[in-house]
C-alpha cells in the first residue's frame, strides 16, 4: 500500500478516484508546523534560525498521517504546486522523517497543476524532491512577516492604542487608502461644460454632435475613469463657465457643413485568461466578491479538478490546452467564430512567480450541470471558462465612423460604430450597442434641430474598490497571487478600513496608524521598497539569493529604527466623532464616537477617567421592509457594511444594497 498525502479533504476525494486501491490518500489539513503565536519564534542573532512548532489542532491528523506512513510502501507528498504548498510538503516530509522515523527514500513530491486524471498519474511516474528555493522563499516571507509584526505592534500599542498590530504588506495597502481619501478631502469640485448639437429630420435619423475645436482651441480631458483591464473612458471639455459657453452659443448659426466622413474597420482582440488578481478583479466588479471570497470558490473547483491552479501570475496556455480550447471553440460557434491563429499570451509580470499556467477549465467542453455545483462555484466556473475560450475565439469586428462639421470657427464631431462580426464577444456575453449615424456625404449642407449645452463636474479620484486597489498592488508590484486577498480581509477585519458601496475608506484609526507608520517607518510602508522585496523575495525562489541575506540586509536598520522611534516618537492621537450629547456618566465629558475592535462605540470623551461606553447605532434614513421600524446600518465582524432593522432580534431583515 503506498501513502498519499494532500492539504485538503476535498483534493484528496477527487485524486483517490484516480489513484484506486493501490493509494490511501490523507490530508494534512494545511500547515501542520509553523511559527509559535506566544513569542517571536526567530532568533536574530544566530541566523534568523526559526523555532517552529508543530500544531496542537492537528494532533488527530498527524496520528493518522504517522500510522499510515508506517505501513506504507511509498509515500508522496501532492501539495500545491507553490511557495506554500512547497512548505507545506516539506513539513510534512519533516515530521514524517523525524517524527514517523520514515526513511528519506521512501518520500517523494509530485507536482501537478490541474487535478486530473492524466496530469495525477502522469506525476506518479516521477518521483520528485521537495524545492527547497521555493521553501526558503516561503520562509523568508514568513519570518519577515514575523519581524515586522511582532516587533512593529508592540510599538503601536504604546504610541497610538493597546491591542493594535501591524503588518507589511498590508500597512502599504493601507497607506494607498488613506493617501486616496487626502486627495479626495483637497480636491475642489469646478464646472465644466459641453456643447452639443442635435441633427434630425425628415428622412435622416437623429443624431449628435459635439463640440470639438473653435478658434483653433481643442478639447482637454477633464476625467479619467477605470473600466476594466487597464482600460479607461476620458471625458472632454473646451469651456469652464457658463460665460464662456453662452459667448460661443451666441455666435454659433443653425446651418453646419460637414467637412469630412471618415471610416474604417477595427478589430478588438480578446483578453488573455485570468491570471488571480484579473480573476479577482473580474468577480468585484460582476457580483461585489471580496478577494477572500473568489479564492475559497476557485480552491473550491480546483479541488473537484474542474479548474487548473488559481494562484499563478501566468497568462500562458500549454499547447495541449490551446487545441482543446480551439476544439471547443469550432464545435459550439463554427469556424468562422475561431481564430485564424492559435493565440499565445506572454506574462507581463516582471518577475512572474512559478511556471504555471493560466487559470482554465481542465476540460473546457465540459458539461458542469451534473456535477453538484453551488450557484457560486456555477458562477466563476463559467466566467473561467468563457474567459478561456474567448482567447481563442476570432477577434471582434467593428466600423467606426467619424464624421466633421463645420460651424463657422467651430468644428463639431459626430461618432459612429457599428458591429460587424461579433467573434469572442458571442462567447463572453459582452453587450455591444450599436451607435449608427445616418448616410451623411462630405459637403453635404446640415441645420441643426438645437444647440445647447450641459453642464458637468469634475470628480475627486475614487476611493478604491476591491478591484482597484488590487490591480493598484499588482501595478506596483507589491504582494503576489496568494497575498492579494489576505491584505484587504486583514486590514478590514482589524478595522483600519470600512467598506461603502463597494468602496473603502480608512477609519479614524486606521488614519491614526498609518499616520504613525509613515512618519517613523516610511520605509517599511513605501511602496518602491516593499516592491523590492518583492522581487527580492523572487531571488530567493529561483535560487539566486539566500533569505538569510535577505533579512540581515534589512534587520540591521529596522532594528536600530525601533528603538529610536521607541524613545523619541510622541504619542498618535485617534480622532474622534462628536456627537453633541454629555457624558451621562460624569457629566463633564462630550460623548464622542471611536472605533474599536468590533466596529464603532460611543464613548465618553474624558476616557479613561470616564469609563462610560455605549453601542452606537448608525441611522439609515429608511424604514425597514418587513416591520416598518427605523433601519439602522451595520457592519460584519470583518467591517463589511450592511443594512437592518433597529428591532433585531424582534425583526430579522437584513441586506447588503439600502432599500430604495
Amino acid at each position: 500500500m503506498n501513502l498519499l498525502i494532500v492539504e485538503s479533504p476535498t483534493k484528496a476525494k477527487t485524486i483517490s478516484k484516480y489513484l484506486g486501491k493501490d493509494f490511501e490518500v490523507l490530508a494534512s489539513m494545511g500547515h501542520i508546523r509553523d511559527l509559535p503565536k506566544s513569542k517571536l519564534g526567530v532568533d536574530v542573532d544566530k541566523n534568523f534560525k526559526v523555532d517552529y512548532v508543530l500544531d496542537k489542532k492537528k494532533s488527530k491528523v498527524l496520528k493518522q498521517i504517522k500510522d499510515a506512513a508506517m505501513k506504507a510502501d511509498k509515500i508522496v507528498l501532492a501539495m500545491d504546486p507553490d511557495r506554500e504548498g512547497e512548505a507545506i510538503a516539506y513539513h510534512v516530509g519533516w515530521y514524517l522523517e523525524n517524527k514517523a522515523k520514515v526513511k528519506k527514500g521512501k518520500i517523494g513530491r509530485a507536482s501537478f497543476h490541474e487535478i486530473t486524471k492524466g496530469a495525477v498519474l502522469k506525476a506518479m511516474e516521477s518521483k520528485g524532491k521537495t524545492d527547497m528555493d521555493l521553501v526558503d522563499a516561503q520562509q523568508g516571507r514568513r519570518v519577515l512577516d514575523r519581524l515586522v509584526g511582532y516587533k512593529l505592534s508592540p510599538l503601536l500599542w504604546k504610541k497610538v492604542r493597546r491591542g493594535l498590530s501591524a503588518g507589511r504588506v498590508q500597512s502599504v495597502a493601507l497607506r494607498l487608502i488613506c493617501e486616496r481619501e487626502v486627495e479626495i478631502g483637497k480636491f475642489k469640485k469646478s464646472p465644466y461644460f459641453r456643447i452639443w448639437a442635435a441633427f434630425g429630420s425628415g428622412k435622416k435619423d437623429v443624431f449628435l454632435a459635439e463640440l470639438w475645436k473653435v478658434d483653433g482651441e481643442r478639447a482637454k480631458k477633464t476625467g479619467k475613469e477605470e473600466l476594466f483591464d487597464g482600460k479607461y473612458s476620458y471625458s472632454y471639455s473646451l469651456f469652464e463657465t457658463q460665460k464662456k459657453v453662452d459667448k460661443v452659443l451666441e455666435n454659433l448659426e443653425e446651418e453646419f457643413k460637414v467637412e469630412s466622413v471618415t471610416g474604417r474597420e477595427s478589430k478588438r482582440q480578446p483578453v488573455p485568461p485570468f491570471t488571480t488578481s484579473k480573476l479577482q478583479q473580474n468577480a468585484a466588479r460582476k457580483w461585489g466578491w471580496s478577494g477572500k471570497m473568489t479564492m475559497r470558490v476557485a480552491q473550491d473547483l480546483y479541488e473537484r479538478g474542474l479548474i487548473t491552479y488559481h494562484r499563478t501570475d501566468s497568462m500562458s496556455l500549454s499547447q495541449k490546452a490551446i487545441k482543446d480550447l480551439r476544439a471547443v471553440v469550432l464545435k459550439k460557434w463554427g469556424k468562422e467564430y475561431l481564430s485564424p491563429e492559435s493565440r499565445q499570451f506572454k506574462t507581463k509580470a516582471k518577475s512572474a512567480q512559478e511556471a504555471h499556467e493560466a487559470i482554465r477549465p481542465t476540460n473546457a467542453g465540459r458539461d458542469v450541470e451534473s456535477k453538484g455545483l453551488n450557484v457560486r462555484q456555477a458562477k466563476l466556473y463559467d466566467l473561467i471558462c468563457k474567459r478561456a475560450l474567448a482567447c481563442q475565439a476570432a477577434a471582434a469586428v467593428v466600423r467606426k465612423t467619424k464624421v466633421s462639421l463645420l460651424n463657422g470657427k467651430a468644428e463639431f464631431l459626430a461618432e459612429g460604430v457599428q458591429m460587424i462580426f461579433p467573434g469572442f464577444l458571442t462567447i463572453t456575453g459582452e453587450k455591444f450597442e450599436d451607435n449608427i449615424l445616418p448616410e451623411i456625404k462630405e459637403g453635404e449642407g446640415m441645420t441643426s434641430e438645437s444647440l445647447g449645452s450641459v453642464e458637468h463636474e469634475t470628480s475627486a479620484p475614487p476611493r478604491y474598490s476591491e478591484a482597484s486597489l488590487i490591480s493598484s498592488l499588482e501595478k506596483q508590484g507589491i504582494g503576489r497571487p496568494s497575498t492579494y486577498a489576505p491584505i484587504v480581509s486583514t486590514i478590514m477585519g482589524r478595522q483600519y478600513i470600512e467598506k461603502e458601496e463597494g468602496r473603502f475608506l480608512p477609519t479614524s484609526l486606521g488614519e491614526a496608524v498609518n499616520e504613525f507608520l509613515v512618519k517613523y517607518f516610511e520605509d517599511v510602508v513605501n511602496l518602491p521598497f516593499t516592491a523590492q522585496m518583492e522581487d527580492s523575495l523572487d531571488e530567493v525562489a529561483s535560487g539566486k539569493q539566500k533569505w538569510q541575506e535577505l533579512l540581515t540586509d534589512f534587520w540591521k536598520p529596522f532594528s536600530k529604527k525601533l528603538k529610536e522611534v521607541e524613545g523619541k516618537a510622541e504619542r498618535v492621537k485617534i480622532k474622534t466623532e462628536k456627537t453633541g450629547d454629555k457624558c451621562p456618566d460624569c457629566k463633564k465629558g462630550d460623548v464622542v464616537i471611536r472605533v474599536g475592535r468590533f466596529g464603532k462605540f460611543k464613548s465618553c470623551s474624558e476616557f479613561p477617567d470616564c469609563k462610560y461606553t455605549a453601542q452606537f447605532v448608525e441611522e439609515a434614513g429608511f424604514d425597514c421592509p418587513d416591520c416598518g421600524k427605523e433601519g439602522v446600518v451595520r457592519r460584519t465582524r470583518r467591517g463589511k457594511k450592511f443594512f437592518g432593522c433597529s428591532q433585531y432580534p424582534t425583526c430579522k431583515w437584513a441586506a447588503w444594497k439600502r432599500p430604495s
